[in-house]
């Protein structure tokens, strides 16, 4: 039989900030929603955005990181496993929540020298490179290292 596999990935911003607590194995767990958002143009030619929610909860030492370095706003990568669960609302009504253990996150936040957040329109580009110029006190030794 072959086996199963559960993976989402979500790439989106925070709804709002980190809360982390502890279980009672004292383990540490943080949780923060995310939200994704699509456009697309109905029948009748108009455009639309719909954006979904999603509850994330990280553990250990990624539970650590998120709290210590994300925020209401910060846009991330989030690597895990998706759950869904049906509640009752306040107000009768039948919802589905869909609940993210996460894996993996990344900050996708580009910041700029002066510490301001800088353009997300480079996401994706490669690093740039180092300048392959030798610096003027470097060892002419160096120049002979075959890597």
């Amino acid at each position: 039989m072959a086996g199963s596999y559960n993976k989402i990935i979500i790439i989106g911003n925070l709804g709002r900030d980190p809360e982390k607590r502890f279980l009672s194995s004292g383990d540490a767990v943080t949780s923060f929603s995310v939200a994704t958002s699509e456009r697309f143009r109905t029948r009748d030619g108009q455009q639309q955005e719909r954006t979904t929610w999603f509850n994330v909860s990280a553990f250990g030492k990624l539970a650590d990181t998120c709290e210590m370095y994300l925020h209401k706003g910060s846009y991330v990568y989030i690597e895990g496993s998706l759950a869904s669960r049906e509640y009752t609302a306040q107000d009768g009504t039948t919802r589905t929540s869909l609940d993210v253990r996460a894996r993996e996150m990344r900050m996708l936040d580009r910041r700029g020298e002066d510490g301001d957040l800088g353009s997300d329109s480079d996401f994706g580009a490669p690093a740039r490179a180092a300048s392959s110029a030798a610096p003027a006190d470097s060892d002419p030794d160096m120049d002979n290292i075959p890597f």
